[in-house]
């Protein structure tokens, strides 16, 4: 089975590290985040990744030749990909597709549709560390025989909620603790979603997801583990701060 992982977008809300390069190579341990993803499904026995580059696109590319130095290396000039095959020290097979520095994340995932040919496949964001059971949510979404799955997590409020009546605060209620479920990533699709996104244009989180759950084919996989988002700079402290003290929840290998 395959992994496609997004790597190609802009990171604005980190962009203290992501102006000097792109989020998904911002360091955790001294190892980029992306290489922490890709561990995460190497452990668990997927080893073929297909990384949807973008914004310093060539900057993964070079991260991915200098780490892989002794491994080979297949250029694609007319599809611009290139496919790095792992050597002793990760057996992993990489292709990494040039898919548009303006392309959203559902023109992304359309973009590299001839490179999973007609088989189930995994999906990730490039900036998301969760220790999901990536097994356990492939047999799961093999027994809802579901079109896509998505992992959701609950998230707390973080901000305490003022509700007002023609300006006038009626009440606050501090930080209330209500947990909802959101979108966590780590989904596992078949080749059917693409019928799902039109265009470059189509953000995945948005007209394909709802589409697919009005039809019946969207399941979710609850996740209620630990989660550290890497959205601000502070996040990524806090990620490294995890990782020195041996408390790395995202840890499989």
């Amino acid at each position: 089975m395959k992994t496609v992982i997004l790597a190609g977008g802009l990171g604005t809300r980190i962009s203290e590290e992501s102006l000097a390069k792109p989020k998904p190579l911002i360091e955790i341990g001294k190892m980029p985040v992306l290489w922490h993803i890709m561990k995460i499904y190497s452990s668990q026995g997927i080893n073929d990744f297909i990384i949807c580059l973008g914004y310093k696109g060539d900057m993964i590319k070079e991260y991915f030749v200098n780490h892989f130095k002794t491994s080979d290396a297949a250029l694609n000039i007319k599809k611009d990909t290139m496919i790095i095959h792992g050597n002793q020290a990760e057996p992993w097979k990489i292709t990494l597709v040039d898919t548009g520095l303006n392309t959203m994340t559902g023109g992304r995932l359309k973009k590299i549709k001839n490179y999973v040919e007609n088989e189930t496949f995994c999906f990730a964001y490039g900036d998301d560390l969760k220790k999901v059971n990536i097994q356990e949510l492939i047999n799961y979404h093999k027994s809802k025989k579901a079109l896509a799955t998505m992992t959701i997590f609950q998230q707390p409020e973080r901000f305490g909620i003022v509700t007002l009546e023609n300006d006038k605060v009626q009440s606050v209620k501090e930080k209330p603790g209500d947990r909802y479920w959101v979108n966590g990533g780590y989904f596992v699709l078949e080749p059917g979603v693409f019928d799902y996104i039109k265009d470059d244009s189509i953000i995945w989180e948005q007209e394909p997801l709802e589409k697919l759950a009005q039809d019946g084919k969207l399941f979710a996989y609850k996740y209620t583990g630990s989660y550290q988002p890497m959205d601000t700079l502070y996040d990524k402290n806090r990620l490294e701060e995890l990782w020195n003290n041996g408390k790395a929840y995202w840890k499989t290998w």
